[in-house]
């Protein structure tokens, strides 16, 4: 089967590209190529931060000549191979040379804080880093729909005024004030179809890929919408924010401890030393195996709960399944995968599972009415 073969291709490629770059980090630091790097780097710059920035740009430029191979497999031979990808060889190239761009504008104030906060509270550097970053994630929130998502596709107000209205009303009934339903060119790059809820506050947005309004009917899409909505209704939103938030501050607080005792295992004399930041990636790495599937079962609960809710509030649990296995297929995705795999990668539940949740839930919820029309008529 091509799906359950794609998938495992990725999978496999993705485990390999990880552990071979944490072998590639350990190396680095090992044979003391880090250090002499750093060396090199005061001969010319007496400003750390000059030296810290190039640092981190050599290694970054290094790992991108090195992946260039596995990421052109990955994300365009494969996407290719397997008809899931509208992009010639050099779109791809201009897509990830945006993605590069706006990752710099984002990510080197971002590092610059970081050595900030390591030089300025030194073992504790991890609590007002942490802090940054929540502001940060707020501040992304807010303009990533209006300024970002913009240099990437084509977004225009939806045309469709019967599915306009049907989805406002939606988000009416879920609490939530949505000025307009936009549309998003996501053909100029995938066959794959998609939609999703962005933003906070004013920048709210419901956003709904060209390939889904093309091959969905109107009840379809409404049910993919009402599970987005269902994240709002059932609060996940929220929680996602306290819960990123906490588990933010706590992988920080473990990647500074086991940084700071592991810093003298490799030579270093201290945390502040450039040469010994890429010790942070290892820990990060080794914390991250541990946090994934907790975050994932998590995210998997609030998948289910967002299902539930798309099932009683457009009462089209048949629609909803079409969907879904629908966009299984155009996604391509693996309707069955091995339980460890769903355990430990997959942040959405298999499509079997989730069709399996919906129909106990239906059944349930048509047993549990039933017992009160009962009641209503016993009464009367």
């Amino acid at each position: 089967m091509n799906s359950k073969k794609y998938n495992n291709i990725k999978l496999a490629v993705g485990i390999t590209k990880g552990i071979f770059s944490f072998i590639l980090i350990l190396l680095f630091v090992l044979t003391g190529l880090s250090l002499n790097l750093q060396n090199y780097l005061e001969r010319f710059f007496s400003n750390s931060y000059i030296q810290f920035i190039i640092f981190v740009g050599i290694i970054g430029f290094a790992a991108g000549i090195i992946f260039f191979p596995v990421n052109y497999y990955t994300e365009f031979h494969l996407e290719h191979k397997y008809n899931l990808s509208n992009q010639t060889f050099w779109k791809w190239i201009w897509e990830d040379l945006k993605s590069l761009l706006v990752s710099l504008v984002i990510g080197i104030p971002i590092l610059l804080l970081f050595f900030y906060s390591l030089n300025k509270f030194l073992m504790l550097w991890w609590l007002p880093f942490a802090i940054i970053l929540f502001v940060i994630s707020v501040i992304l929130a807010r303009i990533v729909p209006i300024f970002i998502l913009p240099l990437f596709y084509k977004i225009t107000p939806l045309e469709n005024e019967e599915l306009k209205n049907r989805i406002q009303k939606l988000a009416k009934n879920a609490g939530i004030k949505v000025e307009n339903v936009f549309k998003f060119n996501m053909s100029k790059n995938t066959k794959k179809a998609n939609a999703a809820f962005t933003g906070i506050g004013k920048s709210k947005r419901i956003l709904l890929g060209d390939t889904l309004l093309d091959n969905y009917t109107e009840d379809e899409i409404e049910t993919v919408i009402a599970h987005e909505l269902g994240h709002y209704k059932r609060k996940h939103i929220i929680k996602n924010i306290f819960i990123g938030t906490a588990s933010s501050f706590l992988m920080l607080f473990l990647i500074a401890y086991f940084y700071d005792i592991s810093i003298s295992w490799f030579g270093f004399s201290s945390i502040i030393q450039i040469a010994a930041l890429p010790l942070l990636s290892l820990w990060a790495m080794i914390i991250g195996l541990i946090l994934t599937p907790l975050t994932n079962i998590l995210s998997r609960k609030f998948e289910y709960e967002a299902d539930e809710y798309a099932i009683s509030s457009t009462k089209k649990k048949d629609a909803f399944i079409t969907t879904l296995e629908k966009l299984t297929d155009q996604n391509l995705g693996d309707k069955e995968p091995h339980p460890f795999v769903e355990w430990y990668f997959y942040s959405h539940p298999s499509i079997k599972n989730r069709i399996a949740a919906i129909n106990n839930y239906a059944s349930k919820s048509g047993e549990s009415q039933h017992v009160n029309d009962q009641l209503k008529f016993e009464g009367s």
